[in-house]
């Protein structure tokens, strides 16, 4: 990495740097991922240095690119599975939360993708949809499959 770089990745990692570690690893469950994940986010952001409206513009921005990179790492998953829950736990504040995202594992990237952003994030549909590309309206109804499918794993 260059010099010039240098303070433009610790400025992102300073203010980004939890939320996009917390996405990847929800997303992914495996430390060694998440920081191929979040190289991959870094390289991205450095090759295509895109002008942004606001930091709000430039996270969502950061919090797309991860959640692609971590999707592309899934489908290398699908065939080398790999999964390293230990130190999910260190990861939760509560023993209770634990189940909870260990049930998440089991739902489609898609809709584990909107739970994260929702809930772990704060986002509102609309930002949702917007961070996705997607409509609002689809944003909205993956928000509620993946909650109808987490209750059902929840009650059985």
């Amino acid at each position: 990495m260059s010099e010039e770089k240098e303070p433009e990745i610790n400025r992102i990692l300073q203010n980004y740097g939890d939320a996009l570690y917390r996405t990847a690893y929800l997303l992914l469950g495996n430390p060694h991922d998440v920081q191929d994940a979040l190289q991959e986010t870094l390289l991205r952001y450095l090759e295509k240095a895109p002008a942004f409206v606001s930091g709000d513009h430039e996270k969502a921005w950061l919090l797309r690119v991860t959640a692609n990179c971590c999707k592309d790492l899934l489908r290398f998953q699908k065939r080398h599975s790999c999964l390293d829950l230990d130190g999910l736990q260190e990861q939760l504040p509560a023993p209770e939360e634990q189940h909870l995202v260990l049930e998440l594992y089991t739902l489609p990237v898609k809709w584990k993708t909107v739970l994260i952003l929702h809930y772990f994030e704060g986002y509102s549909v609309r930002e949702i949809g917007a961070i996705l590309g997607i409509t609002e309206a689809a944003a909205k109804k993956r928000l509620q499959r993946a909650r109808e499918a987490l209750k059902r794993e929840l009650s059985s």
